[in-house]
């Protein structure tokens, strides 16, 4: 069981960064049912929803309870199984394999800072793009302005020793991202410390 695993069952975890930087990762707030910033990427999501790093499955329920076919999918089985209990459908698999309905869904979701899925928030989206419909969005938690695009090598701690690349969006940044890809900005807005973006697949 990783840090993360951990985390998602109560139990405190961080990143450490490469740098030495420590990132406190807030799993009170994923374990928890949706807050109100979680109501732009809800409020969002009028068809079949596909959440990208889902953890323990916050919104895939929330969507779910909502009547809104949702999916999750996260690389942690821990997760898979406390969104399976509250009632949600998720599977334990990479983004990157193949995945019920490609390029049928209406909405994927990268809440949480998931953009940095990977470390390479290019082939991320490009990867979203193949997964989504045309006309579809892509919902997108993103860092304040000012950050612009940072990737780094991280680890789970305490305990996991492994390194892996993750990368950082400010909201500043994310208009050329999407320009790089199949996508056009179509809104973002902010709901106290939280910032958000919709990615429009041309």
């Amino acid at each position: 069981m990783t840090a993360f695993d951990r985390g998602l069952l109560g139990h405190r975890c961080w990143l450490e960064l490469a740098t030495g930087e420590r990132v406190d990762l807030p799993v009170d707030r994923w374990t928890a049912i949706p807050c109100e910033g979680d109501d732009v990427l809800l409020a969002a999501c009028d068809g079949p929803t596909l959440d990208v790093g889902c953890g323990p499955g916050r919104l895939t329920a929330a969507l779910t309870e909502r009547g809104v076919a949702s999916l999750g999918v996260d690389i942690s089985a821990t997760a898979v199984r406390l969104t399976q209990a509250r009632g949600a459908a998720a599977l334990h698999r990479d983004v990157f394999d193949r995945l019920p309905g490609e390029g049928r869904w209406r909405h994927a979701l990268l809440a949480d800072g998931n953009i940095g899925i990977g470390g390479d928030p290019h082939r991320l989206l490009a990867r979203m793009a193949e997964l989504i419909t045309d006309g579809g969005t892509v919902l997108v938690e993103l860092d304040p302005p000012g950050r612009g695009l940072r990737q780094d090598r991280v680890r789970l701690r305490p305990d996991d020793g492994a390194w892996f690349t993750w990368a950082w969006v400010g909201v500043e940044a994310i208009a050329d991202l999407a320009a790089r890809t199949a996508f056009r900005v179509a809104w973002s807005t902010s709901h106290g410390h939280r910032w958000f973006a919709c990615l429009e697949k041309a």
